[in-house]
């Protein structure tokens, strides 16, 4: 969560205090980013679980989830707060979301009690080559980081703002101007930058110093300080524009051109060696860029019903196949430890068919039907020894030659192919008094995505494009194509009840999101924990590979007793830094009587801001 203050300041900060809110005087330079030091602060509170009715918003950040619950304190829906939300956390989380970026996003509608979706996820230029990702002078492909994500050629099409837009479109009450106007102000006002903010500037320094926008609007003064005030005055007057225009000001207009200038030519500033491999995005690949609305996936969990995402993202499919083999098994009697082997079966296995069968279904006949089906699902668990792990990575299945019981063990080769998706991305949950729910998970990929700030406009453009396989491969489902969507982990998630919401959750992460999902679920539905400690609880995460990365708290708890049955564990990340933790999620359980548990992280990435608009006790 990231820590606001609000703050006095003298005349030469070139500020003026209005209504008790930093506002950026006339004459203030666009790109000036931070402010003196406050005197004095004023924290907004930092809450991981509130319980109430009226409404609900759960983010990882104060002011994102204050922009989103005074939406519906004013009479939006559930659709025009998430939208306001997601926009304030282009404002104050950057580096993980915003308009150059894309994502899913997943609906509720109370009225008739369908389940929607939108696929905003980016897409590659139509120009781009099967060999982009290697570099002529070698041969070799770039180093992925920082040389392959810091470049023109990563950069994917944005989907945020389309995805905005249809959203709004099919489903809103207010105007996309009226939802923009807070995040606006919020850019011009500014937020008080915390470590996690001054860290991720840090650990980015040299990619951001490798473009002249980037460093003029980061990095100006160099790092900024925790406690000082951090405004983008240019992203507010892109905001404005496209509140006045719509967002085909980004897709067809000036805007578009600007976009595709910094892809195809980077605003290098020649203070480092990165090679900046540029793109070959065109006006006409914006222009021909929609956000698409797929019906979601959906499997029976114990009596309940999971909808996910569809491919383009491997979320729903992977989270879906997991607890369809999960579903075999009494995990009601099961001791923790037991649960939690099987859980990295059955992941494991999931991931093995992610990496041979998901990419985006325009491209790549992905077999859906089947991996969503219990019969395939019984087959696969017939591969789980209930007492001791399989030789990792396991092979994927059969998707042709299957009957639900077990046979001969599969023959396909496990996936080798290394991941890259990245983990900086943001997740938010909202519902309203009437029932609506929104899931919401977007992303710029990295942390920093791209590294290129458009300029003047305040927003950094994705590396999502990394997202695919690096070296072409004919058979690989996630193989670079011209067109194609990348294939994705993001894996916004409703539960349903009788066809009443019964939970709401996502998570960034990379593809560790689906194993957080996946983990959250089985923490709730087969482990008997309360939403906070299911969220809270230690992570770890099976994406079929020889080593399990998992959280210290979980090894210290649980590796002893893992490894005893074959488990190969090791931490993720260095220890006491974000890269030591697995996932940041939000969520949101309905209760009788329209009583809402919001929970947020309680420690993850600085611990998360849930906010209710009628709160209990």
């Amino acid at each position: 969560m990231r820590q606001r203050a609000l703050a006095l300041v003298t005349a030469s900060t070139a500020t003026a205090v209005v209504a008790g809110l930093l506002v950026a005087a006339p004459g203030t330079p666009a790109t000036a980013a931070a402010a003196a030091a406050p005197q004095d602060r004023r924290e907004p509170p930092k809450v991981a679980t509130v319980v109430g009715t009226g409404g609900a918003v759960s983010s990882v950040d104060p002011d994102a989830s204050r922009v989103g619950l005074r939406v519906l304190k004013k009479g939006g829906n559930a659709v025009d707060a998430a939208v306001a939300t997601a926009a304030a956390l282009g404002v104050t989380e950057p580096f993980s979301a915003g308009i150059g970026g894309g994502g899913y996003l997943v609906y509720y509608d109370a009225a008739s009690g369908k389940v929607r979706t939108i696929d905003g996820r980016e897409t590659a230029p139509a120009a781009m080559k099967k060999n982009a990702f290697i570099d002529p002078k070698t041969g070799e492909p770039y180093p992925f980081t920082p040389d392959l994500v810091t470049s023109g050629v990563s950069v994917g099409v944005p989907g945020t703002p389309a995805t905005w837009k249809r959203a709004l479109d099919k489903w809103g009450t207010w105007s996309l101007a009226k939802t923009l106007k807070p995040a606006a102000t919020l850019a011009r006002r500014g937020f008080v930058v915390d470590r996690t903010f001054r860290t991720q500037t840090r650990d980015n320094r040299e990619r951001f110093r490798t473009f002249t926008s980037t460093k003029r609007l980061f990095l100006q003064d160099g790092l900024p300080r925790v406690g000082s005030v951090f405004r983008n005055p240019d992203l507010a007057a892109t905001y404005d524009l496209l509140a006045r225009r719509g967002v085909g000001a980004l897709y067809r207009g000036v805007l578009a051109d600007e976009i595709v200038e910094a892809v195809r030519r980077p605003p290098v500033s020649g203070l480092t060696d990165l090679p900046v491999p540029p793109g070959s995005m065109v006006a006409a690949d914006l222009a021909a860029y929609d956000a698409l609305g797929r019906r979601p996936t959906k499997v029976s969990y114990r009596g309940v019903d999971i909808y996910g995402i569809r491919p383009s993202s491997s979320g729903g499919s992977t989270v879906g196949e997991a607890l369809n083999i999960l579903e075999r098994f009494n995990l009601s009697t099961a001791t923790d430890v037991q649960a939690l082997h099987l859980y990295l079966e059955a992941g494991a296995l999931a991931f093995a068919d992610r990496g041979e069968y998901v990419g985006d279904p325009r491209f790549t006949q992905v077999p859906l039907r089947h991996l969503l089906g219990q019969t395939y699902a019984d087959e696969r668990s017939c591969l789980v020894n209930p007492a001791t792990a399989a030789a990792k990575p396991v092979p994927p299945g059969d998707v042709t030659a299957y009957d639900g019981t077990c046979g001969a063990p599969a023959t396909r080769e496990p996936d080798d192919r290394a991941d890259t998706e990245g983990v900086s991305t943001t997740n938010l949950t909202v519902a309203d008094k009437d029932g609506n729910v929104v899931e919401y998970t977007l992303t710029i990929e990295q942390t920093g995505g791209s590294g290129i700030v458009v300029p003047g406009r305040g927003f950094i453009l994705n590396n999502e494009l990394t997202d695919f396989t690096t070296e072409y491969e004919a058979g690989d489902p996630n193989r670079i194509q011209p067109g194609k969507r990348p294939r994705s982990s993001m894996a916004p998630t409703l539960v349903l009840r009788d066809g009443k919401p019964l939970l709401a959750l996502g998570s960034p992460g990379g593809s560790t999101i689906i194993t957080t999902v996946l983990q959250i679920l089985l923490n709730r539905l087969d482990l008997g924990m309360t939403l906070p400690a299911a969220l809270a609880a230690p992570r770890v995460s099976p994406r079929n590979t020889a080593t399990v990365l998992a959280e210290q708290a979980f090894l210290d708890q649980y590796e002893a007793l893992l490894e005893a049955m074959g488990h190969q564990l090791a931490p993720v990340g260095d220890p006491g830094t974000s890269a030591a933790e697995i996932g940041a999620a939000t969520a949101i359980e309905f209760g009788p009587g329209g009583v809402m548990t919001v929970v947020a992280e309680p420690n993850r990435r600085g611990g998360g801001s849930a906010r209710v608009v009628d709160p209990q006790g």
